[in-house]
């Protein structure tokens, strides 16, 4: 080939060559979508994660898009600190508040899915190890809640002295045929802020799954709000599924964010058809932010306590990672004697709306709490494991005034109490005592129950495997909260005992997510 015709090919080549790199950079994702977001992309199969050898699988909640590792923005998250040890001497009773919240745990979930350790302030080690089946026997309807208490060496503290106790309360499970009616205000957020698929699209396919569950017992409403809010869908019932989900899917992003007005108009509508018999309840959807009228919690807060005492009840479910406000959709929630979820994916969706749907809607207990007498005589010291932002105070537990937990129909609640026994104990432990207003007839009911020495395990690996994952979740836990308590722990520990713990209970996908998760955070740890 001539020199003229080398040259020709090569200026060919040249232009093609550019081209092709203008083509990539017009098709580049621009600053106001995430880079991870490809709404017009096809679903691809992600390359599995490198598994141990029984091979579960850690699927990231968007599993056709790569990891951004890119760390989240405006991520709003509150730091509880971290609870003491107690010396008995100086304070033999521990009191809190009953909590079934989860967003903490799914938010982790989400953060390691993008290539993300979670800050140590979205942790709620509480909300963790209550993400988990605890397995408690039912308890009798006439009863409705149980007490069970069991113990052992952990394999994360100090000495041998040292032990874990978990209490469990499990509510009664009420079949979904006698689930009372419900008269339910769907409250959506469609500011600007929601346009994107892990937001609003997420939001209209989880409700479309809640929707489905429902019947002519039930009512539904939809409130939505933006810059205003409005009403677009009129109380109807839930046997009319074209309808609710034709408005649910009408929904599109508009303005800014007015959330009291959202909220003020749905607790209107849900009190227009109160249903004195049934559920009320208002289910908040939104990534938590405000920045269009009252923007301070307290403010919004306020407005949510009034209704409280009418008898409607709020569910918060959060949406989204960046300009996301954990802190308001919790506070929310308890305030509203309601409960507070993260829903990543589309399983998440459905363990809350399918799974768990009796749970989701129905109350079986107002202002819960728990208090744990301890032995002075046998234990040296105590410590709860998470709770922070639960502390009820001691003299506080028998008034009936005191604003606390909401437990839903086969709900159950864990709490660890890592202690320290003297040497040679024997006898009591604790007493741990449960109080609850049943919020039908308004009653108040006290449960106790003793626990004694020779009824903790000799051995960690002894113990109930229930339990054994309920101390390795809380370490894990601890550790992505950089807690002082687990300062001399390791995610490679944490790791091995999961794995174990994995070949010898009964197989369940959210224990084998769970052990990805723990592999998958050790590796962005080194």
């Amino acid at each position: 080939m001539n020199t003229k015709w080398k040259a020709l090919l090569l200026g060919l080549l040249f232009v093609l060559l550019v081209s092709a790199c203008g083509a990539a950079a017009t098709e580049a994702p621009t600053q106001s979508q995430p880079q991870n977001y490809h709404p017009e992309e096809p679903a691809a199969t992600a390359a599995p994660a490198e598994a141990p050898f029984f091979s579960p699988t850690f699927t990231a909640p968007n599993s056709n898009l790569p990891p951004s590792n890119r760390e989240p923005y405006d991520m709003f998250f509150e730091d509880y600190g971290v609870n003491p040890s107690i010396d008995t001497e100086d304070d033999n009773l521990s009191t809190f508040a009953l909590d079934v919240d989860t967003g903490s745990y799914t938010i982790m979930r989400n953060y390691l899915s993008e290539g993300n350790l979670p800050p140590p302030d979205s942790v709620r080690v509480e909300e963790y190890v209550n993400y988990f089946n605890q397995n408690y026997p039912n308890p009798p309807r006439h009863q409705a809640f149980g007490i069970s208490i069991d113990g052992a060496p952990s394999p994360f503290t100090e000495t041998e002295r040292y032990q874990m106790l978990r209490i469990g309360i499990q509510g009664y499970q009420v079949p979904e045929t006698e689930r009372k009616d419900a008269n339910l205000v769907f409250v959506i957020d469609v500011s600007g802020s929601m346009d994107m698929d892990n937001r609003l699209g997420l939001v209209k396919r989880s409700l479309e799954l809640l929707v489905e569950q429902l019947d002519y017992r039930d009512t539904v409403s939809i409130v939505v709000y933006g810059t205003d809010a409005r009403v677009v869908l009129e109380p109807t019932s839930g046997s009319d599924k074209d309808a609710i989900l034709s408005a649910i899917y009408s929904l599109h992003p508009e303005g800014v964010t007015n959330a009291e007005a959202g909220i003020r108009l749905g607790y209107r509508m849900a009190m227009h058809e109160f249903k004195p018999d049934g559920i009320n309840r208002v289910i908040l959807c939104s990534d938590g932010v405000a920045n269009m009228g009252n923007t301070e919690s307290e403010i919004i807060l306020d407005e949510i306590r009034g209704h409280v005492e009418e008898g409607v009840t709020m569910t918060t479910i959060g949406f989204g990672m960046d300009n996301y406000n954990d802190v308001l959709m919790e506070q929310l929630a308890d305030n509203g004697n309601g409960f507070y979820a993260y829903v990543d994916d589309m399983r998440e969706s459905k363990r809350l709306f399918i799974d768990n749907l009796t749970s989701t809607l129905q109350t079986i207990a107002m202002d819960a709490k728990v208090q744990v007498d301890f032995n002075p005589e046998v234990v040296m010291r105590y410590r709860l494991v998470g709770f922070e932002n639960r502390a009820v105070a001691d003299e506080d537990f028998r008034d009936n005034s005191v604003d606390a937990g909401e437990i839903g129909a086969g709900h159950s609640v864990t709490a660890l109490y890592e202690v320290k026994l003297y040497p040679e104990a024997y006898g009591r432990v604790a007493t741990v005592y449960l109080r609850w207003e049943d919020p039908d007839t308004h009653s108040v009911t006290e449960l106790s129950q003793d626990f004694y020495a020779d009824e903790l395990a000799r051995d960690f690996r002894e113990a109930d495997i229930y339990f054994q994952r309920a101390v390795v979740v809380a370490e894990y836990a601890e550790i992505l909260k950089q807690s002082y308590w687990a300062e001399e722990s390791s995610l490679d520990h944490v790791y091995r005992e999961a794995m174990r713990i994995y070949e010898s209970m009964p197989r369940e996908r959210d224990m084998e997510e769970f052990v990805d998760l723990v592999r998958h955070a050790a590796r962005l740890y080194e």
